[in-house]
């Protein structure tokens, strides 16, 4: 009875031709990797077959001129020129922080001792705090 009545009732809505989140706005259904795997192929295979070429570049091969060189640096002159020292600036929030707690002097653990006998055999044990 539940199934029929449901199956009435979803009759009765409109349809909407995509998914609606919160508020009404459109879901963009997301993809599974076999279809993103399929799409990729079909790119490749349509890129192919219009005349497009994949050229195959040699392991250890590098796009920089002198690939045996050291890296050139990307930007030129030095950051440090720019920067203002700000000691204050940086002793005021250190001073906002929350205060540490002073640590109170731990009291030493109590230990086993063992008692001897006067010929060297074990008594007891007894616990003792230096």
């Amino acid at each position: 009875m539940l199934a029929g009545r449901a199956a009435s009732e979803a009759s009765d809505l409109p349809i909407v031709s995509g998914l609606t989140g919160h508020l009404g706005t459109m879901i963009k259904p997301t993809k599974t990797r076999r279809q993103l795997h399929q799409e990729l192929e079909e790119q490749i295979r349509q890129y192919l077959d219009n005349g497009g070429q994949v050229s195959e570049v040699p392991r250890g091969l590098s796009g920089r001129m002198d690939a045996s060189g050291p890296l050139v640096a990307l930007f030129e002159g030095s950051s440090h020129e720019d920067r203002t020292p700000l000691p204050d600036v940086v002793a005021a929030i250190e001073a906002r922080k929350k205060p540490t707690l002073l640590l109170k002097p731990k009291k030493p653990k109590p230990r086993k001792k063992v008692i001897l006998d006067d010929f060297g055999q074990p008594l007891r044990w007894e616990w003792v705090e230096d």
